[in-house]
């Protein structure tokens, strides 16, 4: 669980990064530097939300019956898939125009007087990426055989810390990173990511109940699987707790896996290619048939 909640961790802690990045220098450009430390005090707000959803999640749970249990996983899982999916097409869409939200946020917080609403918009922008990423990190979690706690929380220390540092060389100029390249690259993992998760989910439902199929598998390949002394049985493992790899399926959870992959690849493959920029030849054109 380290290197797939590692990757989560960077890409979401990036962007709450890059997010208190606009509002820091907004506020000294402003000349506001007084109302920082409010500011940070809304940034610590946020960081705690999702550390307070983590536990709830992981303690609450445990007082319901199972049925109660698989029907609240599923349903947790979708909502995380949702809200992820979510965030891939609105960075692709609205990433540009963010800072000019964030900035028109800020003056009306500033105009209203006391700088405690600069607070609150710290809170909202950062605390949203936080919760999302906690929802995501614990369906990914609950949904993979290898549930070792030093590894998910290693991969989640190592991936904010990157993302920490690189938003502060970003913000200092010292570093020009790709982030249309990065963001693309990792919304696409995101959804392989997510995919296993809505399989995992129908599972979950199929287990409680609530769907039909429990027992009836697409394909059975655990005759294949290594033993669990054999040196390639790590791949299997990186693979289901990556990507949810499952070697039994139902034939419910394969069809949920399409009709979610399919379509959002496509969808996220055209939306990357119609913001891509042009070739300058093929830019050229309208301008000269204008003349």
């Amino acid at each position: 669980m380290f290197l797939p909640n590692l990757l989560i961790a960077l890409r979401e802690g990036l962007e709450a990064t890059l997010v208190v990045s606009i509002l820091v220098a907004y506020l000294v450009k402003s000349q506001r530097r007084d109302v920082l430390p409010k500011l940070w005090i809304g940034v610590a707000v946020a960081a705690a939300l999702p550390l307070l959803l983590g536990a709830v999640l992981t303690w609450g749970p445990k007082t319901l019956t199972f049925q109660a249990q698989e029907i609240l996983g599923g349903s947790l899982a979708l909502l995380a898939v949702a809200l992820t999916t979510g965030m891939i097409f609105w960075m692709s869409r609205h990433a540009r125009g963010q800072k000019q939200g964030l900035e028109g946020e800020l003056s009306r917080a500033l105009a209203r007087g006391a700088g405690w609403g600069v607070a609150l918009v710290a809170i909202a922008a950062v605390g949203r990426e936080g919760l999302e990423t906690a929802l995501f990190v614990w369906a990914t979690v609950k949904s993979s055989v290898e549930n070792s706690v030093a590894a998910t929380t290693a991969g989640l220390v190592v991936g904010l810390a990157l993302a920490i540092v690189l938003g502060i060389l970003i913000y200092r100029g010292a570093l020009h990173l790709n982030l249309g390249r990065f963001f693309t690259w990792t919304g696409g993992f995101l959804i392989l990511i997510a995919a296993g998760i809505v399989a995992y989910g129908i599972g979950d439902f199929q287990e409680a109940g609530v769907l039909p199929g429990l027992y009836t598998h697409a394909w059975d390949l655990s005759a294949l699987l290594p033993a669990t002394t054999s040196p390639v049985y790590w791949l299997y493992v990186v693979g289901q707790a990556m990507f949810q790899v499952n070697v039994q399926p139902t034939v419910l959870q394969v069809v949920a896996w399409l009709l979610y992959a399919v379509p959002v690849s496509v969808l996220f493959v055209r939306r990357v290619r119609a913001g891509a920029p042009r070739p300058a030849r093929e830019a050229a054109v309208p301008a000269t048939a204008a003349v």
